[in-house]
């Protein structure tokens, strides 16, 4: 019976829960911000804007 007891009060289970959750909401975050980031060109577009942008290739669409 102490056994039973013992298993119910355990919380470890609850801190990897926990944790799933924060990822869960964290990886959603970055998924619309990337969006946001993005203008509906496309995660690659985006990608070549920056590069242009840091290497000097372009200066019209920096800002």
């Amino acid at each position: 019976m102490n056994q039973i007891v013992k298993f119910l009060r355990e919380e470890d289970g609850a801190q990897v829960i926990e944790y799933a959750l924060i990822i869960a909401v964290v990886s959603i975050f970055i998924v619309i911000a990337l969006r946001g980031l993005t203008n509906g060109t496309g995660f690659s577009a985006f990608i070549n804007r920056v590069t242009n942008c840091l290497t000097g290739t372009t200066t019209s669409s920096c800002s």
